[in-house]
């Protein structure tokens, strides 16, 4: 499984969110908690600092090796700091066909956008379906894809049918890119589980979507995620397991002092400074994580120093 991370907040050391932590994004590429899976096909970041020379503009870097092997690590992040942060490390199978390059490394970023991308999941056939899906594409966004990756055709195929930047064009644009998916399935003859756990990323904003569909493209998909793990044969669908599991969100204020870890000091709704988005709880307490279920979008601001936070049921 792929892993996201995503944060908005006060300005702070970079490495205080890839590398110190013990649970650090970096670190689940080597020993990951909750899904005991290496993700060795590569990883990358996005951030945007006041500190930049163009601080309007998205910082990337991208490198198709494991995580935990990449020797930039140490001389680079504890050189940054940021506001907002795209994280991601790429997991894929281990055969041939897959190709590790710095083009198929999340987050994908595109001219004429505010929105990065990142993503935890698949389209299946993706390549067989743009038979269909190419009609809703808009040229200058196919042009500016440079990789072989089903998330960067996504990236393409949603700014396409995206209205506008608000949460609510977000909102319906995310529904319309599902519908387009399943038509196209159905047209083809290709239904396949879908699991798309996507973090979309522009300046102190953060939208995070939890959907997709089932083995048959239906998206009233149901079920308990913990009951469907592996267990007995014929008792479990792992793959179903992961469609239905929660992405996860933390909210809180000064992060900044707490060293070492992703730990924040609870407060009232309406009064974090800080926000964290992300595939799997990074805390021993994962308590104070929210759930962000299945079917549901998160749209979390940053504006005058606190968080807004808007979760909606996605109509699909």
């Amino acid at each position: 499984m792929c892993r996201v991370f995503a944060y908005i907040g006060p300005e702070i050391p970079l490495d205080s969110l890839l590398l110190k932590p013990e649970n650090s994004l970096i670190n689940q590429s080597l020993d990951p908690e909750l899904h005991p899976h290496l993700q060795l096909a590569g990883w990358g970041f996005g951030i945007w600092s006041e500190h930049l020379v163009n601080p309007d503009a998205p910082l990337l870097y991208h490198r198709p090796k494991a995580a935990f092997y990449d020797d930039n690590v140490e001389g680079i992040i504890p050189s940054l700091q940021c506001n907002t942060l795209l994280a991601h490390v790429r997991a894929s199978g281990y055969d041939s066909s897959v190709v590790q390059t710095d083009e198929n490394c999340h987050p994908f970023s595109f001219d004429g956008t505010p929105w990065i991308i990142a993503q935890n999941g698949a389209l299946p056939n993706w390549r067989i379906l743009q038979r269909v899906l190419l009609a809703h594409c808009e040229d200058k966004y196919l042009k500016q894809m440079r990789g072989t990756t089903d998330t960067e055709f996504l990236y393409v195929l949603l700014l396409s049918l995206l209205e506008g930047d608000s949460d609510n064009d977000v909102q319906k644009g995310f529904e319309r890119l599902l519908e387009v998916i399943v038509e196209a399935m159905k047209e083809l003859d290709l239904p396949a589980l879908t699991k798309l756990k996507i973090a979309l990323v522009a300046p102190n904003r953060i939208i995070g979507v939890n959907y997709g569909c089932g083995h048959n493209a239906e998206t009233d998909v149901s079920g308990d995620w913990k009951a469907l793990r592996p267990s007995a044969p014929g008792k479990d669908d792992l793959a179903l397991s992961m469609l239905l599991e929660p992405m996860y969100l933390l909210l809180g204020t000064n992060f900044q002092d707490y060293a070492n870890s992703y730990k924040v000091d609870a407060c009232p709704e309406g009064e974090a400074t800080s926000a964290i988005f992300a595939s799997e709880p990074l805390t021993e307490d994962g308590d104070e994580w929210l759930n962000i279920e299945f079917g549901e979008m998160v749209a979390l601001e940053r504006k005058g120093g606190t968080i807004t936070k808007t979760v909606t049921k996605l109509n699909v």
